[in-house]
């Protein structure tokens, strides 16, 4: 039953610990090259490298510190924002270590992003500044990995059908992962303050997790949404928003004209699929190394304004209306709004001819020859 999966999880995880990676000794004893691929921002990166350096300094954990980090190749980072991963105390926290640390080791870096979206880290990496006491490996950016995938014939999803006939930029899409998923207090929120805006909205919406879950682990039962939502809020807002049960074809509505914002969770391939597409973002990270990535998204990228979010980590109706307000009609979002489509410009140079991650590839092909 879902109500024994905790217990179920907490006792393999004492039979069975999470071990450090072995892949760096496999490589060594059969001679062959190691290359780290990390799928996330080239500032996570540079977090990343330079951890065992920050693990020395602190004896805390970082959400303890109530300190501003500096971390070479990232903005100035709270430490309650770090990855809960590579804090004292974490489970997984000697494994992200042992990374760390073997990432020097590496024969190259290979990151999924490009050079312009992030320049600073690109740049103070290479420069040795995250590995002061150790050379560091090359960096290869071989990003944005986007798949093109369309929809069309019979298969068109009921949504995009729906964003035909919106006006141009008008939506703004709420999104969270295949994980990410509220409270039903949360939820109720959240549709308050949709509904206050006055924005047209599409909003997917997931069951909330399961008790003592902060992931959405269930994913074959449908959302009850009249259940989970205001009273009359479906009807009160339908020729505004439109509410989609668990999941909708996030890059096809991305893409779509009709969509102006994006309310994102942060995790990295979201924010690649955005960029790619042009749309501004509205950062509300929700696990892993999201409020990390706010950080780089609102404070270093500039393509994304904040989710202010209480202690406990709620967002109050208010928030959310003044924010999807602000993002899509203040000066503040069309900032947003212009350096997006700055970089989705610099992402068709640098993966077209002569472009940088073209080039990043071509070297990285070629290392591969020479070893």
């Amino acid at each position: 039953p879902p109500s024994n999966l905790n217990r179920l999880r907490s006792a393999f995880l004492r039979r069975h610990p999470p071990q450090k990676p072995r892949s760096f000794e496999v490589a060594s004893d059969l001679n062959l090259p190691a290359y780290s691929f990390l799928p996330s921002a080239l500032g996570a990166v540079a977090c990343l490298l330079y951890l065992p350096t920050l693990c020395n300094k602190f004896t805390q954990s970082f959400q303890h510190l109530n300190v501003l980090l500096d971390i070479p190749g990232a903005p100035p980072i709270p430490s309650a924002d770090m990855p809960p991963t590579t804090s004292k105390g974490n489970k997984l926290y000697d494994v992200f270590l042992d990374i760390a640390t073997n990432l020097p080791r590496s024969t190259g870096i290979i990151v999924d992003t490009f050079e312009y979206l992030e320049p600073k880290s690109f740049k103070e990496i290479n420069d040795g500044l995250c590995l002061p006491d150790y050379p560091t490996p090359p960096l290869y950016c071989i990003g944005p990995l986007i798949v093109n995938t369309t929809v069309d014939g019979d298969g068109v999803p009921q949504c995009i059908k729906w964003l035909d006939s919106q006006p141009s930029k008008s939506v703004v899409f709420l999104c969270f992962g295949s994980l990410g998923s509220f409270s039903v207090q949360q939820l109720k929120e959240i549709a308050v303050g949709l509904e206050r805006s006055g924005q047209r909205f599409l909003w997917i919406v997931r069951n909330p997790p399961l008790e003592n879950q902060s992931l959405n682990i269930d994913t074959k039962v449908d959302p009850d949404l009249k259940s989970l939502l205001p009273p009359g809020f479906l009807e009160r807002t339908k020729q505004k928003g439109l509410v989609v049960e668990s999941w909708a074809p996030q890059l096809a509505v991305l893409n779509h004209d009709s969509v102006g914002g994006f309310v994102t969770h942060c995790g990295w391939n979201s924010v690649l699929e955005s960029v790619c597409a042009g749309v501004p973002m509205l950062a509300w990270p929700l696990y892993a190394e999201q409020r990390f990535n706010r950080v780089l998204m609102v404070e270093e990228m500039k393509i994304a304004l904040p989710m202010v979010e209480s202690e406990t980590g709620f967002v109050s109706s208010t928030e959310v209306e003044k924010r999807v307000k602000e993002l899509m009609g203040s000066k503040e979002g069309d900032s947003v709004r212009e350096r997006t489509l700055a970089m989705k410009h610099a992402a068709k140079v640098a993966t077209s001819e002569g472009g940088s991650t073209r080039i990043a590839l071509a070297r990285l092909v070629e290392s591969w020859k020479q070893k």
